[in-house]
């Protein structure tokens, strides 16, 4: 995706025969979701994002879906034509975070580093949400070890200088490297 947008979540199906749409997020902050006012959908294969006007969603629990309405679609037809276009909102619209915080766009790249050794073990290629959310780390020796995100075990997340230190419990590597 080109710069300057964050990927809020994509559009998985029609909901009803109004024109609905079920959305999986890909942002902790539900007044994405909920709160009306401007959006942008990227359409599959479009290279431009394309302005909508979100009236309305609700939470779907148990399901971690959203249901919105967005202005112009008022059939299950028109709906079902967004499906897996992804909504989007500009890159400096970043709600205020709290200490310990952090957007998921300002962790993918960040280098990753045993924090006893200061070995360089791989970097971040995804954040997956979970109970506790995991790093998806690109081993430098291997393929993709997923690390919980706790601070027990990723202990320094250094922004300015794009790395993320480590303390990873006995095995959680070794298990990826080659034999």
């Amino acid at each position: 995706m080109q710069s300057g947008w964050l990927e809020v979540g994509t559009i998985v199906a029609a909901q009803g025969l109004k024109g609905e749409l079920r959305l999986y997020p890909n942002s902790d902050f539900p007044e994405r979701f909920q709160q009306p006012g401007p959006r942008w959908l990227l359409r599959p294969h479009a290279l431009e994002p394309e302005p909508v006007e979100l009236i309305s969603g609700r939470y779907l629990s148990g399901k971690n879906l959203y249901v919105v309405r967005l202005a112009g679609i008022e059939t299950r037809d028109q709906a079902e034509a967004l499906r897996n276009c992804r909504l989007l909102v500009p890159e400096d619209d970043r709600p205020p975070l709290e200490e310990g915080e952090f957007h998921v766009a300002d962790l993918i790249g960040l280098e990753v580093f045993e924090q006893a050794t200061q070995t360089h073990i791989g970097t971040v290629t995804d954040v997956i949400p979970a109970g506790n959310d995991l790093l998806e780390v690109k081993l430098l020796h291997g393929p993709t070890s997923l690390i919980p995100f706790v601070e027990a075990i990723v202990p320094v997340v250094d922004l300015p200088q794009r790395r993320i230190e480590i303390t990873p419990p006995q095995g959680l590597l070794e298990l990826h490297q080659p034999s």
